[in-house]
């Protein structure tokens, strides 16, 4: 996997989780950005970087850092007290990346994504997120629903997000193992997941705009459950 742009490339290396094969850069960037220099970046032209990166949005900088390492579904249940996030066929790279942003800045255990219909870790996304996905521990699943219903035997409550539903959202405690269930773009929550879940919980929408995008709502929740958790 070639990684392109400053942050994705720097959090690699400051994360260690992947072997960072070659990295480099242009001149110009490499006298700006001194960890570039610590790094052993090869002077490159910024033609042959968005060759290597396939990308225009490379910012001077990519590198060879081969495969993302995911865990398991099960290892994120294994802290005391986990708080998973668990995306439902979310398509959207921007939104995956966003979301997995917003998830490392609010100190979550995890992500759990699924292997089919559903965004993958890929340079892309680790470009929107800013290089969190390499602090971030994410899973890929086959079957989401049965996730759910592993993380219910080891004790989890798993809440979906659903803008129908009669809950509001800062109506649960939010005490103990949570896994937050986001649904997929336009789709929502698919029903045998919707399902599994504990309970299903809605944002006040007060505009004109039918609903949030994933991020944003992601976001939200993530934090009200943090807020939630700390002040308990």
């Amino acid at each position: 996997m070639i990684l392109y742009g400053r942050n994705p490339v720097r959090e690699a290396l400051r994360a260690g989780r992947r072997q960072v094969a070659h990295v480099w850069a242009t001149e110009r960037t490499i006298a700006r950005e001194p960890w570039l220099r610590d790094a052993g970046a090869r002077a490159a032209s910024a033609e042959e970087i968005a060759r290597r990166s396939d990308s225009p949005d490379h910012q001077g900088v990519c590198a060879d850092a081969g495969g993302y390492p995911y865990v398991s579904g099960r290892e994120l249940l294994m802290p005391s007290d986990p708080f998973v996030v668990a995306l439902d066929e979310l398509q959207d790279p921007q939104n995956l990346g966003a979301i997995a942003r917003s998830a490392e800045c609010a100190g979550v255990t995890g992500l759990v994504i699924c292997e089919r219909r559903a965004a993958a870790v890929t340079p892309a996304v680790a470009k929107a997120s800013a290089g969190a996905v390499e602090h971030l521990r994410i899973a890929r699943v086959r079957n989401m629903a049965d996730f759910l219903a592993e993380a219910k035997q080891a004790g989890a409550w798993c809440y979906g997000a659903d803008g129908d539903a009669g809950i509001a959202y800062d109506a649960p405690d939010y005490r103990g193992s949570v896994v937050l269930v986001m649904g997929a773009e336009g789709a929502g929550l698919r029903p045998r997941v919707a399902k599994s879940c504990d309970a299903l919980v809605a944002l006040p929408l007060r505009g004109r705009i039918e609903s949030l995008n994933a991020g944003a709502a992601a976001a939200v929740l993530m934090y009200e459950i943090l807020q939630r958790r700390g002040s308990a």
